[in-house]
């Protein structure tokens, strides 16, 4: 495909399951060309109870399969820039060489939950409800503490530490920054003074040098190395032009951009994220409250997130035990179910839960199994209904909370294509 104008642009999405990269042009939103890598899902390791890990070199590695793949389709010559969206609160942490110190202790890690716990009895509660506008809960900033209380000799030899897709600007860079909203869901940004939360890192004892420098998601955040442009077949010009966690991107991508305006998506977890210009503060720590993409000092917009940590991993979970062929398969059996006569499904079975305030003991479980009357197709439909109701109680838990709830959009993706 010859793409004569420098016009276009590429996106990566880093997911828990795989490397999704597209490119598009700028001028129209047209889709050009869209590469997933693996096909199956990339190992979320689990080496103890209630930890979640994976490699960064891995996801690395699968950014690079698929720009040869692109490369392979498209003269990417015409490409000026690069947006990275990846999953949200893992931490990574690299030494002064840039080489990673351990495993990424990503979003569904439960270890760091006692930490957060801990902190939430002992610090002001005008700090949580006015500044961070979240508890510290088992975001990035505990799980950094949990490696400084238990690994004190790897938490002494971090350089800098960062989101997901702040390691990705770097391998394609060289360069180390995080972005402010990126702060924000690491629940180490003072809404109220519009900085890193001095308080609470003095709190954990995090040394301010360990931060990155930050930016704004939107910008020039720099060019990409030449050794890596010339291996992608990229122009020596491409720059990184925005980085944005999964939800808020999901959000942008559908326009949800105003208060009362709803993103819904249902990838590994299943997530309710409405756009709000007031900061929301929710004592009982079930729904979180972050910097939006498109927020500024002018027009202040929040993001608040409702987060199922049982959704597209739970589908995977059905796949794999009923040795299902592809999830289309599964869609069609489904749709041939009519009722499933009282069968329910809970998707609760992927690390703590924050709708049930970060409960570790709640756990997933089909209820009303009759064996006489039920297969595996009804199975997979009360999956696909377990998740849907999951989602429908959200959106009525942020209504109870006096959030404004006016449209929600969802992509055709995911769990919602079934």
């Amino acid at each position: 495909m010859n793409l004569s104008e420098k016009k276009h642009s590429i996106g990566i999405d880093l997911g828990s399951s795989s490397v999704k990269m597209t490119l598009f042009n700028l001028l129209n939103g047209e889709n050009i060309d869209t590469v997933t890598y693996p096909q199956k899902e990339m190992k979320i390791e689990s080496p103890k109870k209630d930890w979640a890990e994976q490699d960064p070199q891995l996801w690395w590695n699968c950014v690079k399969e698929c720009f040869y793949f692109l490369k392979k389709r498209n003269n990417l010559q015409s490409v000026i820039s690069i947006g990275i969206s990846y999953q949200m609160h893992g931490l990574v942490a690299i030494d002064d060489n840039g080489d990673i110190l351990f495993p990424s202790i990503i979003w569904c890690d439960s270890r760091a939950i006692k930490i957060g716990e801990d902190a939430n009895k002992k610090l002001s509660k005008s700090l949580i409800s006015d500044h961070l506008l979240n508890s510290p809960g088992n975001f990035t900033a505990s799980k950094l503490r949990w490696v400084k209380e238990n690994n004190l000799n790897e938490y002494s030899s971090i350089y800098k530490f960062m989101l997901p897709g702040d390691y990705l600007l770097f391998k394609l860079t060289g360069k180390l920054s995080t972005t402010k909203g990126g702060l924000s869901e690491g629940i180490l940004w003072d809404f109220e003074n519009e900085k890193i939360s001095e308080e609470l890192i003095n709190f954990y004892g995090i040394e301010k040098n360990k931060f990155p420098d930050v930016v704004d998601s939107f910008g020039d955040q720099g060019t990409l190395l030449k050794e890596n442009c010339h291996e992608f077949g990229l122009n020596d010009n491409v720059v990184i032009s925005y980085r944005c966690g999964d939800q808020p991107n999901n959000a942008f991508s559908l326009n949800v951009l105003e208060p009362g305006e709803i993103a819904a998506t249902a990838g590994t977890s299943a997530v309710i994220y409405c756009v709000s210009d007031k900061k929301i503060y929710d004592q009982n720590n079930r729904i979180n409250t972050f910097l939006h993409c498109n927020n500024s000092s002018r027009k202040k917009r929040n993001g608040i997130l409702l987060c199922i940590n049982g959704s597209g991993i739970a589908y995977s979970w059905i796949k794999k035990i009923l040795g299902e062929v592809s999830y289309s398969e599964m869609d069609k059996n489904a749709e041939s179910i009519k009722t499933l006569d009282d069968l329910i499904f809970f998707p609760f079975g992927n690390g703590s839960e924050r709708i049930f305030s970060n409960n570790t003991n709640i756990k997933s479980m089909f209820h009303g199994i009759d064996f006489n009357r039920h297969n595996k197709y009804h199975l997979i439909k009360s999956v696909l209904e377990g998740v849907s109701f999951s989602l429908s109680y959200g959106i009525e838990l942020l209504r109870d909370m006096g959030i404004e709830v006016n449209t929600v959009k969802v992509g055709n993706q995911n769990l919602f294509k079934s």
